[in-house]
């Protein structure tokens, strides 16, 4: 496998503007003879699919839910980064390359990032414009709040609804376009294989939701906009749908796999409530803001919230961390609260739970400034915990969130397979170990308003194709094999429910494979998951049929995938053998309890090959050269 980044020569700062100096154009009149597929319609999909149609590409886009504007994208809460300095706290593009690549402990290429926060201001402008009802200081101007990694307010946000109101943004450009006939929206369409001619990606296959037919797609590029995959843990704060189909069969097909193990713990989570619970919600990192983040200084302390004086509280974050206090990063939050859990000072049912307390704030600021702030978070979670966080705190703990990993993608955003551009989570590039708040949303629109429309240009001017349509024989194929696969889990025909072996592979990978890692333990998963998969494949049972509408079937293709991607997180896991990100290897830490890493052995991205079925894949690794950042220990204190 070969990994070439193609990262423009010179300085940092004028890397991107070099390479738009010097890419091959497509002329306006030549842009409608080439057509495109973009598979996702969340923020990175939807932007992409809009931009691209404008510019007068051809594009079929595809989303498994009913509408574009249910993507997962639309659960953002907090916000998104821009270095514009409004409050003039001497905020610029170097310090947010700088937050977010130390952020990453320095597991991200330079280039990308410094891009990244180069058009992050750009991106404001374009939402602006959309109309995306930013918060507004008092005079007029946007407002911006503080995230954890940062000693600056840089996250515009729309009260904790971002993620929603960019989304709606980026939807009414592309029902714009789909009005005009620019986009041909494929609603309830789920990829199920990516097609290959001559080595280049010209399709897919899909199947419809409702009827169960299984269809070929033929275009001249594809884009991948589908997210990320930390529903193989089967609780987490991402939507039940999202999975790793789309990126997996890319994979399977001879695109990279960065990075699989890098996930994110989101430390500000409503904690599981029983052994049923699908998923979990998100509490927003804006919170912590205002909020403090507090545990009982008493061992098992049961008393409720408001019974325990402030001086048998402690306020952990602010004690151990007092530069950044309650804004530290989330790996770092995640760690520290996991700590306290363990060392007995949790809180709740099962003690897997600590304080986000805003009594000092509604005290300082008022009630109605505080509800003004973050008054549909609070309503929500009252509604799901039926406790009223004005009259006591929060309960909150860390959950699976995002994953940094994905399909490696070279400075182009294509991954090894030639015409397969990946864009948003579901590639690996911009937040190395560990994602700064604020940042996905940042990335996501960054790829599809800013990146691949000049990128995916480049590739279409400087590359020969032939004429194709789904008459060729690499989509028969393809086909055949979609169905054979349907045809093998309808077979099984089992006593066991999908769910419930969802459910204990993501136990296992959350005791193995989350917060905290040990070759032992990773050796012992991979077996129980290969077990484990075996018992999946003999005892699972799917109702139904293959031609109608039928989720279970739907959801076992999907967990499916996540046994053979938990292998490979697994593997990752096990090779990356140091401290990096939200990823504690209990083998490599400081004698405080803090993450270790190794930049001698260890800085660089580990891309997987995939070799066979059952078969391990072939580790691979692309250097990391930090010529403009020196690494160092993350301090927060």
């Amino acid at each position: 496998m070969k990994l070439d980044a193609k990262i423009p020569a010179g300085p940092l700062t004028d890397k991107w503007k070099t390479y738009l100096d010097n890419i091959n154009l497509v002329s306006p009149a030549n842009k409608r003879k080439y057509s495109v597929i973009v598979i996702g319609t969340g923020l990175a999909g939807a932007s992409a699919a809009a931009s691209l149609a404008e510019m007068g590409y051809k594009v079929d886009a595809f989303c498994y839910q009913d509408s574009a504007r249910r993507a997962h994208s639309i659960a953002a809460q907090g916000g998104i980064n821009a270095a514009k300095n409004y409050q003039n706290d001497g905020d610029n593009v170097w310090r947010l390359f700088y937050d977010t690549i130390k952020g990453g402990d320095f597991r991200s290429r330079e280039a990308n990032v410094y891009r990244l926060a180069e058009l992050s201001g750009n991106i404001i402008d374009q939402c602006v414009a959309q109309g995306v009802p930013f918060a507004r200081e008092y005079g007029g101007s946007l407002a911006n709040r503080s995230f954890g990694g940062a000693l600056v307010s840089r996250t515009f946000y729309a009260r904790g609804q971002t993620g929603q109101q960019l989304l709606l943004g980026a939807y009414s450009a592309l029902a714009c376009q789909v009005g005009l006939g620019a986009v041909k929206m494929h609603p309830r369409h789920e990829m199920l294989e990516l097609v290959l001619v001559n080595g280049q990606a010209r399709g897919i296959v899909t199947r419809n939701m409702v009827s169960g037919k299984i269809e070929s797609h033929a275009a001249d590029a594809v884009l991948m906009a589908t997210g990320g995959y930390s529903n193989a843990f089967y609780l987490s704060t991402n939507a039940k749908g999202c999975n790793t189909t789309a990126i997996w069969r890319a994979y399977k097909k001879g695109a990279g796999f960065a990075n699989p193990c890098f996930i994110q713990i989101h430390p500000t989570c409503i904690p599981k409530t029983g052994d049923y619970q699908s998923k979990l919600t998100l509490m927003s990192e804006s919170l912590r803001n205002d909020g403090r983040v507090w545990v009982p200084k008493k061992k098992n302390d049961q008393r409720p919230a408001n019974d325990i004086p402030e001086a048998e509280r402690d306020y952990y974050l602010e004690r151990i961390y007092p530069s950044f206090g309650n804004l530290v990063p989330r790996d770092v939050a995640s760690r520290a609260a996991k700590r306290m859990c363990d060392e007995g000072h949790g809180i709740g049912p099962n003690g897997l739970g600590v304080y986000l307390d805003f009594a000092e704030a509604i005290g300082r600021l008022g009630e109605n400034v505080v509800r003004e702030r973050y008054g549909n978070l609070f309503e929500m979670y009252e509604r799901i915990t039926a406790e009223n966080p004005y009259q006591a705190p929060m309960r909150i703990y860390p959950a699976l969130h995002y994953t940094m990993g994905g399909l490696w993608v070279d400075y182009n955003l294509m991954s090894t397979i030639d015409g397969l551009f990946v864009l948003g989570e579901a590639n690996f590039s911009d937040h190395g170990a560990n994602r700064l708040g604020a940042s996905a949303l940042m990335q996501g629109l960054a790829d599809g308003y800013f990146v691949v429309p000049y990128t995916l240009g480049a590739y279409l001017a400087e590359t020969s194709f032939e004429k194709i349509s789904t008459a060729d024989p690499a989509f028969a194929e393809a086909e055949k094999a979609v169905e054979q696969h349907t045809q093998k889990l309808l077979a099984v025909n089992g006593q066991r429910s999908v769910d419930s072996f969802h459910r204990e592979l993501g136990l296992i990978l959350w005791d193995n494979c989350g917060m905290s890692r040990a070759e032992v333990g990773l050796s012992e998963a991979i077996e129980k998951i290969k077990a484990l998969k075996l018992e999946f494949w003999s005892d699972m049972r799917v109702p139904g049929q293959g031609l109608e509408l039928n989720q279970e079937l739907e959801k076992a293709g999907r967990v499916a995938d996540f046994f053979e991607l938990a292998e490979l997180m697994c593997y990752d896991a096990i090779e990356r053998r140091e401290s990096c990100g939200g990823h504690l290897r209990e083998e490599s830490q400081t004698p405080e309890g803090e993450a270790m890493r190794d930049d001698d052995g260890f800085c660089h991205v580990a891309v997987w090959e995939y070799t066979g079925q059952d078969k391990k894949p072939t580790r691979h690794i692309e250097p990391l050269v930090m010529e403009n950042v020196t690494p160092s220990q993350r301090s927060y204190k």
